[in-house]
């Protein structure tokens, strides 16, 4: 019976290290695997309103909310000294997992330390997001059944790491003289989001822009007349970069018009009205490809009116990069 144990455990770890690839990009676009989430434990830190990029709540020392996501798809929730249970799934990036009035969340972001959830409620506007840090059992208030077999810690390991632990401890010489293997070069990947809105109201926008380097530095600026500039940069791994650059390619960017602009009379009425549309410009640089694409008003106005008929790939691609910048790895720099 312990061979059956220890050979079902290499088997786990195995199965584990193969997908493991597949849990280093945040999440934030485009299915979510749901190997992500099993077996995995999380805390609550805040709720965010994201229009306003505000937080609403925050955990407390009275306030403890843990959620646990089991193999056989159910759930333990530990909210507050009491423990709930019942079932989920998940389809695309609806998680099926109810909570007080809400019956299912869109995953906004998630990763091997972050997970978003994110709802709206018919009694009040906007979205939120209840932001969650994953934890280790041991800071988790979940007993483990009695017959449970014990949990496999799985690392990351690099490539000469892996070949040396699958080695079993068997050692190779060492060369004489070390040789640097080339480094592996990145394809090019640039791109900037600016624009969009209108420009006008109690708080009118100077500039509102985001730009995602390619070593993965991404600088979002927005700035008002009333509150100045306000600058938010943080860190987005290559893996994320990558994978978000492969996600734009599906969305067929390059194949798009460079322009999409006002096909009549009411939009280009809508041109000369108070607020002044801002148009809205999407460059990606990709490689040796290169595409800058326009939108002269960009979204929908505030009776859910489009003027600019474009396609809705262009909203998918706007709607990831906003969501990475919305992110709130590093504070704001008010300047």
């Amino acid at each position: 019976m312990p061979n059956f144990f220890k050979a079902l455990n290499i088997f786990i770890l195995s199965f584990l290290l193969n997908g493991i690839n597949a849990q280093e990009a945040n999440i934030s676009y485009g299915p979510v695997d749901e190997r992500l989430l099993i077996e995995t434990k999380w805390q609550y830190t805040y709720t965010l309103h994201v229009e306003s990029n505000t937080i609403i709540h925050k955990a407390d020392e009275l306030y403890d909310f843990f959620l646990h996501f089991r193999y056989d798809y159910s759930y333990q929730e530990y909210l507050n000294g009491s423990l709930s249970t019942g079932n989920w799934n998940l389809k695309n990036r609806t998680l099926n997992y109810s909570f007080k009035h809400i019956k299912n969340f869109k995953i906004a972001q998630a990763n091997k330390k972050i997970l978003v959830l994110e709802f709206t409620q018919r009694n009040s506007k906007g979205t939120y997001q209840y932001h969650f840090m994953r934890v280790d059992s041991k800071d988790a208030p979940f007993t483990k059944p009695a017959n449970e077999l014990p949990e496999v810690l799985v690392e990351v390991l690099d490539k000469k790491e892996r070949r040396n632990w699958l080695s079993f401890g068997k050692r190779k010489k060492r060369r004489k003289k070390w040789e640097a293997e080339p480094e592996e070069k990145l394809t090019y990947i640039n791109i900037e989001l600016t624009g969009g809105g209108y420009y006008g109201g109690i708080d009118p926008v100077l500039k509102d822009m985001i730009h995602i380097k390619n070593n993965g530095r991404l600088i979002k600026e927005f700035h008002s007349v009333q509150n100045g500039l306000i600058v938010n940069k943080k860190d987005i791994l290559r893996a994320e970069l990558e994978s978000f650059a492969e996600y734009i390619l599906t969305q067929k960017f390059f194949d798009l018009e460079r322009i999409y602009d006002c096909e009549d009379a009411l939009c280009q009425k809508r041109k000369q009205l108070k607020p002044t549309p801002m148009p809205l410009r999407l460059s990606v640089a990709y490689g040796n490809r290169k595409k800058v694409i326009t939108i002269a008003i960009w979204g929908k106005d505030d009776r859910g009116f489009q003027y600019v008929n474009y396609p809705e790939s262009l909203d998918n691609i706007i709607d990831a990069i906003q969501r990475m910048a919305s992110r709130l790895d590093e504070p704001f720099v008010r300047k």
